[in-house]
């Protein structure tokens, strides 16, 4: 398989747009698709959010991306998080299916004809959900329930399964199961229960199944979700979690690896900027040069070889100050990779 330059999600709402507004023309569209309602025919949802959602998507795509995130600007915890709360109002942990939608995704496909025409390819996404571990961690705690874990991780399919895009236009090449506190946190799950909650949320076939992570400790027990094909870790702000993870650990579970190589961590980037005696940094300021990015991707590359099926930044970058900056971090991530 050959290497694909990718993005993990979150991105900056453009200027002057309204983060309160945002959110009620997104609560609004996806109620919308829920009732099998036209978005695009309201205006408020169509300036707010579905026009919204396409310039990012757009601004990404121009970056020279090889399989591009939807632009996480929405909560990710609350994406599927309201959904599970709907249903627990209901005496259920699992979602129902119909109402297991990720109205970015909607919209993307309503565009897709357009932006494949435009860029001259077909669009390959990227859908990134936030994991059943991590959304028990934030509505139940840190006692492992199997029963409901299981219902966890059966919203979870279900939400992943209707993010499956495949036409003339678009693919979802990949979708991504994010669990940035795993490894961290003190879950009280068994290794054997976690392997089986991740199972029953893999079980969807076609796109590429990547899990997230922020951490590599605890990285073992993944290498035995048989559904589970690639393996993605922070290493350009965590430089050590590549010392965690062997080549031959992979090759003998049949997994791949995903590497992050430019940093996202905005804070501590500022911090330092600041500490330099910049006051107020600017874009180049911020963002790490090519040179930089290259040789943490060599390292990589060096390791791994033709298991590294996937590269990018570390994290999403949702938190940075401006889309335009954002894009410079993907535009060089990308050059630092493809030029070599």
């Amino acid at each position: 398989m050959c290497l694909l330059i990718d993005d993990i999600g979150s991105f900056p709402l453009p200027k002057g747009v309204n983060r309160e507004i945002f959110t009620q023309a997104y609560l609004k569209t996806r109620d919308a698709i829920i009732n099998r309602q036209d978005p695009f025919a309201d205006e408020f949802m169509q300036k707010n959010f579905c026009q919204i959602v396409v310039d990012s998507f757009r601004k990404k795509l121009s970056c020279g991306l090889d399989v591009v995130t939807f632009p996480q600007q929405f909560s990710g915890l609350r994406q599927i998080g309201d959904a599970i709360h709907e249903a627990m109002a209901q005496g259920s942990f699992i979602v129902e299916s119909s109402k297991a939608v990720l109205p970015e995704v909607y919209v993307l496909n309503q565009y897709a004809k357009e932006l494949s025409e435009e860029f001259g390819k077909k669009i390959l996404l990227r859908v990134c959900l936030f994991g059943p571990l991590e959304q028990y961690l934030h509505e139940v705690g840190a006692v492992a329930y199997p029963d409901v874990l299981a219902g966890f991780a059966e919203t979870i399919n279900r939400f992943a399964k209707n993010a499956i895009l495949n036409s003339k236009y678009i693919e979802t090449r990949v979708i991504s199961i994010d669990e940035p506190s795993y490894g961290h946190s003190n879950l009280s799950a068994t290794p054997d229960l976690i392997v089986e909650t991740l199972q029953k949320a893999y079980d969807f076939s076609g796109p590429t199944r990547q899990i997230h992570l922020h951490f590599t400790s605890g990285i073992h027990n993944l290498l035995n979700v048989n559904r589970l094909d690639v393996l993605s870790f922070e290493y350009a702000a965590s430089p050590r979690n590549i010392n965690d993870v062997s080549k031959n650990m992979l090759e003998e579970a049949d997994k791949q690896i995903r590497v992050g190589i430019a940093r996202t961590d905005i804070d501590t980037i500022w911090a330092e900027v600041c500490e330099k005696g910049v006051e107020k940094p600017d874009n180049e300021q911020l963002v790490e040069s090519v040179e930089i990015i290259r040789k943490r991707y060599l390292v990589a590359k060096e390791k791994y070889g033709e298991i590294l099926t996937f590269t990018g930044p570390d994290c999403g970058l949702g938190s940075w100050p401006n889309q335009e900056v954002a894009a410079l971090v993907l535009k060089r991530t990308v050059e630092a990779v493809k030029t070599l």
